[in-house]
Formats: C-alpha cells, structure tokens, sequence
C-alpha cells in the first residue's frame, strides 16, 4: 500500500478520527466504520506499465477527496486501499481477492492493460463485486460486474481509421505490444482496412519489456508504410521512439496514429520527439469545456503545475463519480444493488470530456471521439471530434466486423 497524497492528509486531518476516510485500511466489513466506506484502488506502482498508471491513480483519489471533502457519499467518507498490480496480471489477479475478499472493498478502480482486466474478471465475477475499468480497450467483451470507462473500438481504433483513410493514407504498418489489447486491435483493424480497400503491409509485436526495436525498425523501413498504426504500451512506446529519433525520423518521414500514447506519455518521451504525430482518444487535456478547466486547475493544485491530464486519467476521474451516481441511485453501496441502478439506466456525469452516460445494457459509456495531433508544446490539439457515440464493444453495426467475425482473445 502507498503513502497518501499531500491533498488526502490535509483532508484527513480536518475529519474527526471517526470519518478517517482518506486513510489505509485493514482487513475487515466493507462499512469499516459507521462513517466511512471502504473502496480498491489497483494500479501498477512498478514495473514497465508504472509509467502511465499513476496518473490514472492519481485523478481517482482526487475525486474521492472532492467527494469527501463536499460531504461523501450517503452520509459515509470514502476510504481507499491502494494495492501495487506491478505490470504482472497475475499479481493484478491476487491483489484484487485480496481487496475484494479480505478488506471487503464495496467496488475497486483499477487495471490498464486487458491483460490484467482479463486476470480479475472471474474475481469479480465469482465475488458478485464491481471493477471500474478506466481505459480503452479492444472490445470484444461485456461483464455484468465490469464498468467499461474508457472507449470501446467504436469511439477510437475504428474511426481512427476511418479518418486515416479519409486524409489519403493507404499503406497500414501495425506495431504493437505482444499481449490481447493490440492482437485485438489489429485483428479489427485488418478487417476494415481490407474493407476499405487499403492495404497492411507489415504487422510486428514487442515483449512488454522490450527495449531494443532495431530489427522492427528495419522492417518499418522496407516495407514503406504511410502510416504507423502504433499500439505499443508501457516503456515500449519510450524505447520504440527515441530510436526512431536517433535514426532523425520524424512524423513527417513515418506518421504514427497511437492509441496508448496521452499527455502523460508525451511529457515522458519528449514533445520535441513526438510532435506531429496523431492520437486518438476521448479527452485532451486542451477539451475546451467548464468542467476541464475545473479538472485541470484541481489536478494541478493537487499534484503540482507541472502535472498533465490525459484520457485515461480523465475517465478514472468520471468513474468514482458515476459510482457516486449509481450508489445515490441505488441508495446502498452493495455491489448488486450498484449494479441494478445501472442497468436501469441514466447515470450520467457531467465530465471533463462533456456529459458521459453508462450504457445499462453493456456497462460501456455513450462517450464523444476526439482526433488529436501532438503539438511543439506537449498538448494534443483536436482536428476532427464527433458527437457523443453509443459504445458497440462487439462491433455488431460493421457489417465488415460482422464478416470477419473477430473472436475475443483470452
């Protein structure tokens, strides 16, 4: 378990010792105290996915804070465990039946990649609690006790795509971790390009450790792509692009369209590096909305002025709210009675990104598509954005997703 935040201990010092809400906590009934409600938090402090997770844990203990700090939930404080998934989905596995079984967490926040979301599914499952899930993802699934935060395929790889094509690109070069998420999003995104008529010439994957890209950079360079369709996570996408800066390539010799690269990644890698190339999420940083300037400002006053927000930060940040929702609705923190408000549908949340909606049947949300370009700067400027989108995690509406019939990867 970690330190606190700064923020966490000033709060936690205004309560009386009876609302401790912000504190660790030990084994025990998810109502810890008549004052106070137990939650998970569960994201990778170490290991090669450190480097994108704490920014996502982050923006969660700044709502549950706001959320304590303006009288919590149900007359209760919330109080939080924080566990270390450490890159390893198997210790994301035993982490999570610790929470979800021995601190008797009312729901948990947590996981990036699907690989650890897939390692804790049958725990919640078999436990009958609640995970909310805050990245996007390849699609293809849809549990009754897993909130699906982050886009579906249909609010980011696919009409990423779609306007790829749109600007004249036509020669397709996949790059990707060696683990479900980009297998997933590649097998999607080899069966739209065949049905747009647009070509994949090379398809290539790193360990999630891997540190030397030089034989895949090579393949890069003989095949010729116009664009690089990027879903590399973790350190992979550091490594991959300060050796193709060594080589003097930029955005301009080879185009990257990234699904896993947000301000946080850009602020490590190097605006100087990445400027230029494309993006394609939900939220940016530059969302010009009321909201996003409150999220912003919050975040900074909170983690310090030379912190950044991103997508996955901003929709770790609308869980614990809609949670808050669906707990109000449901007027009981019990995971199945979470679950119901839900599924009746109309828990909304007026977010950074605009106003997001749960979708009751598949636990995604109704979300907007932002296409961005990296800037000199570190900040992702939005070129194309559409109206709110309904999540179609299987891609049932594509009739090119339906003929190709892509199963999901376990």
């Amino acid at each position: 378990m970690k330190k606190k935040t700064i923020i966490s201990l000033f709060l936690c010092a205004a309560l009386t010792l009876s609302m401790a809400g912000c504190g660790n906590s030990e084994s025990g009934s998810g109502d810890s105290g008549e004052d106070t409600v137990k939650v998970g938090i569960l994201y990778s402090a170490t290991g090669s996915m450190a480097i994108s997770e704490g920014a996502v844990k982050d923006a969660e203990v700044l709502a549950i804070d706001q959320i304590n700090e303006a009288g919590g939930i149900l007359g209760k404080q919330i109080e939080y465990i924080e566990e270390d998934g450490a890159s390893e989905p198997s210790t994301f596995a035993t982490k999570a039946e610790k929470l979800v079984d021995q601190d008797k967490v009312k729901t948990v926040f947590g996981c990036w990649t699907s690989a650890s979301r897939k390692a804790v599914k049958s725990v919640f499952e078999d436990y009958g609690n609640l995970l909310w899930y805050p990245v996007q993802y390849e699609g293809m699934e849809s549990s009754p006790n897993i909130i699906y935060t982050g886009a579906a395929p249909n609010q980011q790889i696919v009409p990423a795509i779609d306007y790829l094509i749109e600007q004249g690109y036509k020669k397709f070069f996949l790059l990707g971790s060696d683990y479900v998420f980009p297998r997933t999003a590649n097998m999607i995104i080899n069966a739209q390009c065949k049905a747009k008529g647009v070509e994949v010439v090379g398809e290539e994957y790193a360990q999630m450790d891997q540190t030397d890209f030089s034989s895949i950079i090579s393949k890069i360079e003989a095949a010729q792509p116009d664009v690089i369709i990027n879903t590399l996570n973790g350190t992979g996408n550091l490594s991959f692009f300060k050796q193709m800066n060594e080589k003097n390539y930029t955005s301009e010799d080879y185009m990257t369209m990234s699904f896993s690269i947000a301000e946080e990644e850009v602020k490590t890698i190097g605006a100087n590096i990445l400027k230029g190339h494309m993006v394609s999420w939900n939220y940016y940083m530059t969302t010009d909305t009321p909201e996003n300037k409150e999220f912003v400002k919050a975040y900074q006053d909170a983690y310090g002025s030379d912190r950044v927000t991103s997508d996955p930060a901003e929709a770790a940040y609308d869980a614990v709210y809609l949670w808050k929702a669906a707990v109000e609705k449901a007027g009981s923190f019990e995971p199945e009675d979470v679950i119901a408000a839900v599924e009746a549908g109309g828990i909304t949340f007026d977010a950074p990104e605009g106003t997001v909606e749960i979708d009751g049947e598949n636990h995604h949300l109704i979300k907007p598509v932002r296409i961005g370009v990296i800037g000199a700067d570190g900040q992702i400027t939005t070129v194309k954005e559409t109206e709110p989108v309904v999540p179609d995690p299987y891609l049932e509406s594509y009739d090119w997703a339906v003929e190709a019939n892509i199963q999901p990867l376990e």
